[in-house]
């Protein structure tokens, strides 16, 4: 083993130390590639590095897709743009057995094209829904799994800041990532809505019927569905068809929400502070961990670890894809112990070369990690949205646990689906935007 690799291994064990500690992923990159940088070259460079590295990250414009995408999503999110989607979701589903759930699913699914942030869609609908679920008698594992669970659609349905980080770490088109993201979103949102049939089918009692809306009552709801729709239309199909950048996406998306908010009298000086407020608060904090990555990342070049783990992998006497199952587990693990998009930016330098030597497609595999992440986002350690969820209900831990659990089934299966169909996500980027 050469003294390089040796330094390599040595500064990702302490990273995870550092980590251990609470300290923010950033930083532990930041400190952990620049002693790492030190040690194989020299203070001079690596404090270059560190500069160079922050300012890019803080000054290159293919980045301001993240503030803008997330100032979008705080603009849903601090009206009631969830609230009425929501109701109108109900008056379609709300006499269905499990009719709320599966409202639940539609609107925060629908919201989520609409939000840029996945925590915001979480929140949201776990002071939205629960109440409304508890008013007609849903058990309480039913309504606090459901959003939870439903909230994680969010790393794959555009605007994703899981994808575009993603995107601007592997040098990927986020465009053709945005539109990879649609289809496993919808299955899964689907396979969701399963989930609920099949759970009040075998137990009546967790979820009572709601009240039945007239055909007149459902077509007054369809115009907040179709705002959303169109929105979502905008942004995605603008991306598509070359009409403008994922920036002047974010730009456009931000504006029609925030006009949409205006026409409607709901915007005020508290909004707008609160929305710019949570934005840059999210932004500098993707920003942060794009800066520390760099840093980290270029660390583990000069150490050629990627390289050579793929390398290794490579000559592995093993098929490729039973290689990209063991990947997929360390994405699992490691999205279960720590924030799935700080551990999104820790390991995808290291993995994503060996999945190019392995051959598999780049946007393919951006898809597989994201809904690996989802499933390391609902179980413990962290569990983060089933901790989002408790705090802010109230529910016990356990029992969103115990809801969660078979939303995690519906997750295990749409990977499994993806990992042997992979044309469910490759289909409609190849089909709109031609093959790669």
């Amino acid at each position: 083993m050469s003294s390089e690799v040796l330094v390599g291994i040595i500064g990702i064990v302490a990273m995870l130390l550092l980590f251990m500690t609470g300290l923010e992923m950033a930083y532990c990159m930041v400190l952990v590639g620049f002693f790492g940088f030190t040690t194989l070259m020299s203070f001079i460079p690596a404090s270059n590095l560190v500069v160079k590295d922050f300012f890019d990250a803080f000054t290159t414009y293919s980045y301001t897709v993240i503030p803008l995408f997330v100032l979008m999503g705080e603009f849903a999110a601090n009206t009631n743009i969830a609230k009425r989607l929501y109701a109108g979701a109900y008056k379609w589903f709300g006499h269905v057995p499990g009719g709320l759930a599966m409202t639940t699913v539609v609107g925060a699914t629908a919201f989520k094209a609409m939000c840029g942030s996945t925590l915001a869609t979480v929140g949201t609908f776990a002071g939205l829904a629960i109440p409304e679920m508890d008013r007609f008698g849903y058990k309480k594992e039913l309504s606090a799994g459901t959003v939870a669970s439903v909230g994680t659609i969010g790393m794959i349905l555009p605007p994703s800041t899981v994808l575009i980080l993603y995107g601007l770490i592997c040098e990927q088109s986020i465009g053709r990532l945005f539109l990879a993201g649609i289809m496993p979103a919808l299955m899964i949102a689907f396979l969701f809505m399963l989930v609920i049939a099949a759970w009040v089918m075998i137990k009546p009692n967790v979820a009572p019927r709601g009240e039945k809306s007239s055909w007149i009552e459902r077509f007054k709801a369809l115009p907040e569905m179709l705002a959303v729709l169109v929105v979502f239309g905008i942004v995605i199909g603008g991306m598509m068809f070359g009409y403008f950048s994922p920036t002047e996406a974010g730009t456009i998306g931000t504006v029609a929400v925030f006009l949409l908010a205006l026409v409607r009298r709901e915007v005020s000086l508290t909004m707008i502070k609160k929305s710019v407020k949570g934005a840059l608060k999210t932004a500098v904090m993707t920003l942060m961990l794009i800066a520390g990555s760099s840093i980290f990342g270029h660390f583990l070049t000069i150490t050629e670890i990627p390289f050579r783990a793929a390398d290794w992998a490579a000559s592995l006497p093993l098929p490729a894809w039973s290689i990209m199952v063991v990947i997929i587990v360390i994405y699992l693990v490691g999205g279960s112990i720590m924030d799935d998009l700080a551990f999104m930016v820790l390991a995808t330098p290291i993995f994503f070369p060996t999945a190019l030597v392995l051959g598999f497609d780049p946007i393919w595999f951006g898809i597989m990690v994201s809904i690996t992440l989802m499933i390391g986002g609902l179980i413990p350690p962290v569990a983060l949205y089933v901790f989002i969820t408790g705090n802010i209900t109230g529910i016990p831990f356990k029992t969103i646990y115990k809801g969660v659990v078979p939303y995690l089934g519906a997750l295990v299966v749409a990977l499994i689906l993806i990992f042997v169909f992979p044309e469910i996500i490759t289909w409609l980027p190849d089909k709109l935007m031609g093959k790669m």
